[in-house]
């Protein structure tokens, strides 16, 4: 049987300020929701905006980065898996699902305001060495196209 793909990647603001725990081994855990919207014509014709909300889990050096950057609002662009976790409810003994993605690279884009915040972008994510390290990539210098003479009147949508 062929090997399967898991992986998502996700643009979109962060909904309310991450919740931070440690394991008693001292792992670093952040838990945050982050929104992403999808544009529509209705059947009116007018354009609609709908919102997915998605459950983040981020790990160790990630969940530091994420405990000391990101707060409400933050755009990140996000690559990770999806993993649904399954518990028996201790109260009402039912079967609970939580679906999450699990934060493999983190790229700090912003903020919702607009990035008054220096406006850069900054790239976290885990390292594939045995160490567990993380490493921090600069982001490569995207070409100027300002001086081209295209207007908003271009743009066909």
């Amino acid at each position: 049987m062929a090997k399967g793909v898991n992986k998502v990647l996700l643009l979109g603001n962060v909904g309310k300020d991450p919740e931070m725990r440690a394991t008693p081994g001292g792992m670093t855990i952040a838990q945050f929701t982050l929104a992403t919207a999808d544009r529509a014509k209705d059947a009116q014709g007018n354009w609609a905006d709908k919102t997915e909300w998605h459950n983040l889990v981020a790990f160790n050096r990630t969940a530091e980065v994420v405990r000391d950057y990101v707060k409400k609002g933050t755009q990140l662009f996000i690559e990770g898996k999806i993993q649904t976790r399954s518990w028996d409810d201790k109260e009402s003994g039912q079967k609970k699902y939580r679906t999450e993605i699990l934060v493999n690279e983190l790229t700090l884009l912003g903020s919702k305001s607009g990035g008054s915040e220096g406006g850069g972008s900054s790239s976290y994510s885990r390292s594939s060495s045995s160490s567990g390290g993380y490493s921090q990539s600069q982001p490569v210098s995207a070409p100027d196209y300002g001086d081209t003479g295209i207007t908003d009147d271009d743009i066909p949508f």
